[in-house]
């Protein structure tokens, strides 16, 4: 599958020259960064193209690359379980290379906020690859629709839009599809509240479903610990 895949590696760096800003064959897969402006031509090539034919269009998903490496915690994991969770450790100011790395990643992620990702499957190769491309606005993230050139992308733009809250130009019927009538937000990013933001109930006195705050109160979450100097249950209800 390798040797397919650099192929494929190859014959598109020689026919997509320009059209896309990296390619990165790693762990069995191929993967294409696409400017938006490209999006459209190098979907309609590895669509049509003889060599190609990627005619399944198997996943589109939306991200918010907001908080990408910023770690809330800092936990051990082993074959035992986890540690316990801490509050993650701050960069040590003196340690130029680290302080360095942690301004480049939080200065990408607020240049490059949303992408949309997709994976297409070649039924005739018998291959796959994965593209993505980067909106290039935060407040109206925007990427031009691939409905007509992969029918199944209609759903799945539908859902970026709703949970990502990414507009698609040229969709034919961009609306909500998991959220409720009249919800406000994207509930995938990352800036939303975990807990929502209203939280709805049925009111016997005025008979109707009201909106209301949302009561609930988020606490961080704190990974199991698997205690090896704790003796196993059945010895504790023995010893009672």
């Amino acid at each position: 599958m390798s040797s397919k895949l650099e192929e494929l590696q190859a014959y598109l760096n020689s026919h997509l020259e320009g059209k896309f800003t990296s390619s990165v064959l790693a762990w069995g897969e191929l993967s294409l960064e696409i400017p938006v402006r490209s999006w459209l031509d190098v979907c309609n090539f590895l669509r049509h193209d003889e060599q190609t034919q990627f005619e399944q269009l198997s996943d589109l998903c939306g991200v918010d690359y907001s908080t990408y490496g910023q770690a809330e915690w800092d936990t051990q994991a082993s074959s035992t379980g986890f540690s316990r969770a801490v509050p993650a450790q701050a960069p040590d100011l003196f340690d130029f290379d680290q302080v360095k790395a942690q301004a480049t990643a939080s200065e990408a992620a607020t240049t490059k906020r949303f992408a949309v990702v997709i994976h297409l499957l070649s039924l005739k190769h018998n291959r796959r690859i994965r593209l993505r491309t980067f909106c290039e606005d935060h407040t109206y993230p925007v990427v031009p629709s691939i409905v007509r050139i992969w029918s199944s992308a209609n759903w799945y733009e539908r859902e970026a839009f709703d949970l990502v809250g990414i507009m698609f130009n040229y969709h034919p019927d961009l609306r909500r599809i998991l959220t409720d009538y009249g919800f406000i937000g994207h509930p995938l990013r990352k800036d939303f509240p975990l807990a929502g933001q209203v939280e709805m109930r049925y009111d016997p006195l005025q008979r109707r479903v009201i909106y209301e705050p949302v009561s609930i109160v988020t606490q961080p979450s704190v990974p199991r610990v698997i205690r090896q100097d704790q003796p196993p249950i059945a010895s504790q209800e023995s010893s009672r």
